[in-house]
């Protein structure tokens, strides 16, 4: 009796050819985005027990400083956070983020605020412009002690929602996996408050002459005011803005609850 003849496979045609391949995409793509926030979440685990030797932020600043022949400006300097004044650390929290021992890393009130702050500042802008270009100025940001360390950790400077939003998950992360306290060490210990200059030791040697753990509460706000644009602030440390904006600071500071 002749043997049967199986039936022949039929080739896949070109539109499941696609499908496939977009398949195998996109689990390629899912792959390596589960394995950068892998990578992410283990380097901010590291940071309850060590500092990051150098923020992405830092390394940017030092290659700058390096292309232009400036590198023998660059300070930086970690400490414990038993060598930081408890005054610096009201100071910087009376300063950039009022919230910080009550929010889960954002705080959305700030950002809506900044984000209306800010339509009326491209508004105005447009109105003085008229028919030319139109140039605001220095917008708010809204952001908390948390989401800057974020930013400044591990991420470059772009703005692009994609970059926000990995910055959102790296706040939870920081949020989640180390305490308030360590938080605020690792930030003061990174934070850029001069041109070249890094962490609150370095500053405080530069700016007052003394270690971070001797800073009054005077010398803590002065230091705190420069944070939102330490470069520009930072050539004119006593200027007449700079020491108004300090003694609205330094009142604000005994209402600040330290974590």
């Amino acid at each position: 009796m002749p043997r049967a003849t199986p039936p022949a496979t039929p080739k896949p045609t070109p539109a499941r050819r696609r499908g496939a391949w977009w398949l195998r995409w996109l689990g390629w793509t899912l792959l390596a985005g589960l394995s950068l926030q892998a990578w992410f979440a283990l380097r901010v685990g590291v940071l309850a027990w060590v500092d990051a030797p150098s923020t992405t932020f830092q390394r940017t600043e030092a290659w700058r400083l390096a292309r232009t022949g400036e590198l023998g400006r660059w300070r930086h300097q970690g400490v414990p956070t038993e060598r930081l004044s408890p005054q610096l650390m009201r100071a910087v929290i009376a300063s950039e983020d009022s919230g910080f021992t009550e929010h889960f890393g954002v705080d959305w009130q700030a950002m809506q605020s900044a984000w209306q702050r800010n339509q009326r500042q491209w508004q105005q802008a447009a109105r003085r412009a008229g028919d030319g270009p139109v140039r605001p100025a220095r917008l708010a940001g809204g952001s908390t002690i948390t989401q800057q360390l974020a930013k400044n950790l591990l991420l470059s400077g772009e703005r692009t929602l994609l970059r926000k939003g990995q910055e959102l998950l790296i706040t939870w992360m920081l949020e989640a996996m180390l305490d308030k306290r360590r938080i605020l060490t690792v930030y003061l210990n990174s934070v850029e408050w001069g041109d070249g200059l890094f962490g609150a030791e370095a500053a405080a040697r530069h700016y007052a002459r003394k270690s971070a753990a001797q800073l009054n509460a005077a010398e803590a706000a002065r230091l705190a005011v420069l944070l939102p644009a330490p470069k520009r602030y930072g050539r004119r440390p006593d200027s007449a803005y700079l020491s108004g904006r300090a003694q609205t600071v330094l009142a604000r500071m005994p209402a600040v609850r330290l974590p």
